[in-house]
């Protein structure tokens, strides 16, 4: 039987070697992306989303969803991207409670000088480090993690 007041063994092992996954990660792809293109991973997320959105455009409770934000975060973070130009937000025309986030041509731009640094550092930290087989477990895992913790299945490529 499990002891549910403590962690030891493999158990604590396994915990940290995620948990110090989990705290060094965002600071480094954060770190890498505001040195090469003045964004935070956060913002990077958004415009990902968006320049993979039809018509590069989505509610901002569809893009919060996707980002696991709350509206107030995302929008802050938007009205970042607004002022850079990189980001327009409109009222949906086909349903007035909603407002529209669309990735402009600016934004694009932003979006694909970006992405190469971008790429090149999930490879260095992550995806190099790992066999095939590792990077599908990994992926596995993951998934699994995260439909613990809630029931959506987050963004996955349209």
């Amino acid at each position: 039987m499990r002891d549910s007041t403590d962690l030891s063994g493999d158990d604590l092992d396994t915990w940290s070697a995620l948990a110090t996954v989990l705290e060094w990660l965002p600071p480094a792809l954060d770190a890498q992306l505001l040195r090469d293109a003045e964004l935070t991973h956060f913002e990077y997320g958004i415009l990902f989303a968006l320049a993979d959105a039809p018509d590069r455009t989505l509610r901002m409770s569809v893009l919060a969803g996707y980002a696991n934000s709350t509206l107030t975060r995302l929008s802050r973070a938007v009205t970042r991207l607004e002022g850079r130009g990189w980001v327009r937000r409109a009222t949906d025309p086909l349903d007035g409670r909603y407002t529209l986030a669309s990735l402009t041509d600016e934004g694009a731009e932003r979006y694909r000088l970006a992405t190469p640094g971008h790429v090149e550092t999930v490879h260095r930290l992550v995806l190099d480090a790992l066999t095939a087989a590792q990077a599908k477990q990994l992926r596995e895992i993951s998934r699994r993690i995260a439909r613990a913790i809630r029931d959506d299945e987050g963004w996955r490529r349209g």
